[in-house]
């Protein structure tokens, strides 16, 4: 949800006028200027520019540099601790000494733990020895000096090789041989000659541990010296922006600086597809993380890939596997892409710790699959079903463009027609979109009044108001939403239950209660120089509120009856973010309870007391234990035993939840006859119809909702 407020156009023609006459010595001191004035004078919440400010982009960006503490030793950082509450004076003056020497020093630095890295991998390891390694550089300080960080290397290149035996553990013999075959070069075992054109997996007959260890040892030292050679190839213009995003960074986790490469990759993302796979991708932390799955893309249509999975490697038909740990998103995207039809395997890391590979057919999204639709749930209660997968509108008014508000009412017509006792709104996995259609939609279940609250940081909020007076739906609703439910999401379900209008069911939601525009700021300099591309600043502008005054922001919306999932153990979303902005609250609008339903509390009450007790919802529990677990034991074994043990046993734990969601839950759902009379003719459609209906059947919090009409049905 992103537009421009007459404020913002005030806004922006005042950066704009001061900038008319500016002549900047270099576009390093044009940028500075231009994105500190902007936020100060854009951004909801500015912040004063000041020794506190400095802190926080200082370790921002020695985190942004260094996040994985393997270049700078604590010796490094006492030399770079005297910029620490000088920033903010270096910002007002335009000046980058503390810039240049954290640069200079990263060069260094760079130079020498490539060495580092070379010489440990020239020789094998001893898996045998009871070492460990922390994975989370959060828990880890600086080493302290350089035979420190010599042998933080030495353990993080012992785990990348683990990780690297594990996943081709079946290749290997065991126990421990020796080989006789000439090694290649800057390696120091013995091995057998291998087909280039062959990965680990690919061999046979199966090799020795001497063999494997050694060959794995070389794929580690290739993507190394790849990561050393992308580092040495950034630009200057890349290398600022980490700079620039510290100081944006501190504002808030949506408001950052967009260079010329970022901005493209911005918007492949805001377009709803990634080329080839439609997979929204994020790079966090030298890792590569799903954040959205495109419906009806490739991606979507295959069903392994999910929201929150790791990427580890890409791998072409034909051709070995890329490791893509610490590569760039954009030289990831570009690895992914490819035509229709061809495929690309990505090897992931799930949620629940176990490895994965995923074989997807690159293809156009299926621009039908992203639209409302609905179906039926038979049982003593007929329940209607109407899935919405974004908050799409017709922005251009044009006579084909589809409102997802008015798609949603005609669904609600066609159930209706099947008299069904009650509707399912499903938002789950919806990320948002339209701010109009969320409102609108709203008002499809009540009378009139007001939908959500919106303010800038000047200013009384502005009410958005549902003014038609007709109700297309008046009976029994249920919404459905999880983790991963934002935005407009939350704002429907936000209004239904300050209404009382419908029971929220599932998961507590994102907690995106925020809203960013993006300036070009190639607009707002007119100086004489051409500074080239200068890119834009995405910056966070309003702040949504619930009509009962809360905000959305932070603290998302919370069901009334809470469905456990994977994630309801860790902090996800919104609350996951660094420097995210509080939850705060307003004056609330005025409003009318809807009194359709008044045995909602007894309702709510017992269904939250049977999901306590039920099996299947004790065994995703136990995986939620489980996943938390495994997000605070962030210590790992590089004992190859005690490491494939451990391995094992989480297999082990993921095939049971596997299996869960494998499992019938004796739902009879059929999608309506005008519907499949539309489809006829075409088999590709009724093929995709037929599996979404199947999945449907599977879903256990489907399953746990309509009981829920059932439980209505008899308390009326």
């Amino acid at each position: 949800m992103r537009y421009t407020t007459f404020f913002m156009v005030i806004v922006l023609s005042i950066i704009l006028l001061s900038y008319s006459f500016c002549i900047r010595e270099n576009k390093e001191q044009v940028l500075i200027q231009l994105v500190t004035q902007a936020l100060d004078m854009a951004h909801f919440s500015p912040l004063e520019i000041n020794d506190e400010f400095s802190i926080k982009v200082y370790n921002l960006y020695l985190k942004h540099v260094d996040y994985s503490k393997r270049f700078f030793t604590k010796e490094d950082i006492k030399k770079l601790e005297g910029y620490k509450t000088k920033l903010d004076d270096e910002i007002k003056s335009k000046s980058f000494e503390f810039y240049t020497a954290t640069n200079d020093m990263l060069s260094k630095n760079i130079d020498k733990t490539q060495e580092y890295c070379k010489e440990i991998l020239s020789k094998p390891f001893d898996f045998k020895e009871n070492e460990t390694f922390e994975t989370d550089p959060d828990k880890t300080d600086f080493p302290q000096n350089d035979a420190a960080l010599k042998e933080a290397w030495r353990k993080a290149l012992k785990y990348q090789v683990l990780n690297q035996l594990s996943s081709v553990r079946e290749d290997i013999i065991l126990p421990i041989p020796e080989g006789t075959e000439p090694l290649p070069e800057g390696l120091s075992h013995p091995i057998k000659k291998e087909p280039a054109e062959k990965t680990i997996s690919d061999t046979t007959p199966k090799r020795s541990f001497t063999e494997m260890e050694a060959i794995a040892r070389g794929k580690v030292l290739k993507r190394n010296n790849d990561y050393f050679k992308r580092l040495k190839q950034l630009s200057e213009m890349e290398k600022f922006s980490l700079y620039l995003n510290a100081i944006t960074g501190i504002y808030d986790p949506h408001t950052q600086y967009l260079n010329r490469e970022d901005k493209d990759n911005f918007k492949i993302s805001l377009s709803g597809q990634l080329e080839g796979i439609g997979a929204q991708l994020q790079e966090s932390d030298g890792r590569v993380k799903v954040v959205d799955i495109v419906p009806g893309s490739a991606s979507w249509l295959q069903g392994e890939l999910k929201v929150n999975d790791l990427i580890l490697k890409v791998k072409q038909e034909g051709q070995e596997a890329v490791d893509i740990y610490d590569m760039p998103l954009d030289e990831v995207v570009k690895l992914i892409r490819g035509k229709k039809g061809t495929k690309v395997t990505l090897s992931v890391k799930k949620v629940d710790g176990t490895t994965k590979n995923i074989t997807i057919t690159r293809d156009i999204v299926i621009i039908q699959e992203t639209y409302a639709k609905s179906a039926i749930i038979d049982g003593s209660i007929k329940t209607g079903y109407i899935y919405l997968p974004k908050f799409y509108a017709n922005f251009e008014q044009t006579e084909t463009g589809r409102s997802c508000a008015e798609d949603v009412a005609k669904e609600i017509e066609k159930l209706k027609n099947e008299k069904v006792g009650g509707i399912i709104l499903d938002l789950r996995n919806n990320g948002g979109g339209s701010l109009g259609d969320a409102v609108r939609m709203a008002g499809l279940f009540i009378k009139t009044g007001p939908v959500v609250q919106v303010k800038t940081k000047m200013g009384v909020p502005k009410i958005l108001d549902d003014t038609d007076t007709t109700i297309q739906y008046r009976g029994p609703l249920i919404v459905l939403v999880n983790s991963f439910s934002a935005s407009a999401s939350e704002i429907v379900a936000a209004a239904m239950q300050d209404y009382h209008r419908g029971i929220i069911m599932g998961t507590t939601t994102f907690g995106k209660g925020t809203v960013q525009t993006e300036m070009e700021l190639d607009r707002y300099w007119s100086g004489s120089q051409d500074m080239g591309s200068l890119g834009s600043l995405l910056v966070t502008i309003q702040k949504f509120y619930r009509i009962n005054g809360g905000s959305t922001q932070l603290k998302g919306v919370t069901p009334d009856i809470i469905l456990p999932d994977q994630f309801s153990e860790v902090e996800t979303g919104e609350r996951d973010q660094d420097f995210h902005m509080p939850w705060t609250q307003i004056k609330p609008a005025t409003y009318s309870i809807w009194t359709g339903m008044p045995k909602f509390d007894q309702i709510i009450q017992k269904e939250n007391a049977l999901i306590a007790t039920d099996s299947d919802f004790k065994i995703i529990k136990e995986q939620a234990l489980e996943l938390k677990k495994q997000h605070d034991e962030t210590i790992e074994p590089l004992n190859f035993q005690k490491f494939e043990d451990e391995e094992k046993s989480i297999q082990a734990k993921s095939k049971r939840f596997e299996e869960l969601t494998k499992k019938e839950s004796g739902l009879k759902i059929h999608s309506l006859a005008i519907d499949d009379k539309d489809l006829k003719g075409d088999s590709a459609s009724i093929a995709r119809n037929a599996k979404w209906i199947k999945g449907l059947s599977k879903d256990i919090d489907l399953k746990k909702t309509v009981e829920v009409f059932d439980m209505m049905s008899t308390l009326k």
